[in-house]
Parts: structure tokens; C-alpha cells; sequence
């Protein structure tokens, strides 16, 4: 049988914040929003953009990572500003609460800071 180890409170570490949210997650969520404000069906606003529904879709829930021209396709298609929209997602990102690095880019060590 195995022995049963005491626990090492000196070694219990605090829970690690949550993750940051990967920028296509951000990016889905604020072109929805802006979407929605505007009334608009997911279906008028892809064919403005001269995508599929689906395309849209995908970006809006985040499983998509659009490129350039995608995001200036479906922010013309909005009537929105690429600066608006850019200002729209740091906000978002900095109102999360203890938000750590991004999944697989969690520092190794202690990170040190510049002088």
C-alpha cells in the first residue's frame, strides 16, 4: 500500500488568473456587438462584406482568425472604423480582472522588468 504524504502548505500555490482572451475571441465579440447595436442580420452584413453567413459566423463566435482584409470587409460593411473598433477591443481587454498571459504563453520564470 502506498504511504500518504503530508501536504506542503509552503508549496500551495494561489489559483492563476484567467487567461487573457485569444484576439479573435475579442474581435468576434466587439464585431457582433456592433452588429447587433446596428440592428443588422448576420446575413445582410456578409453579404455587404462579400462573405459567407457562416464565414461571419465563425469569426463573430471567435473560431476564425480573419485576415486584414477580412476585418476591413466586415467593419465596411458595419459602417465602423477600424480605430473604433480597435479602441472598442482594449477596453474590453482591460476591463478583465487579473487577467494573466495568453494560454501557452505563460512566462517560465519570475519576469524581470527593465530599470
Amino acid at each position: 500500500m502506498a504511504d500518504v504524504l503530508p501536504f506542503d502548505r509552503t508549496r500551495a500555490r494561489t489559483p492563476d488568473p484567467e487567461p487573457e482572451p485569444l484576439w479573435r475571441e475579442v474581435l468576434g465579440r466587439s464585431l457582433r456587438a456592433a452588429r447587433e447595436e446596428r440592428g443588422s442580420r448576420l446575413v445582410d452584413v456578409a453579404e455587404r462584406a462579400g462573405i459567407s453567413p457562416q464565414y461571419l459566423s465563425e469569426i463573430e463566435r471567435g473560431r476564425k482568425e480573419p485576415s486584414s482584409e477580412m476585418i476591413a470587409a466586415v467593419t465596411g460593411a458595419l459602417g465602423v472604423g477600424l480605430g473604433d473598433l480597435l479602441a472598442d477591443i482594449a477596453g474590453d481587454v482591460r476591463r478583465r480582472p487579473g487577467a494573466g498571459p495568453a494560454v501557452g504563453r505563460r512566462p517560465a520564470g519570475p519576469v524581470l522588468m527593465a530599470a
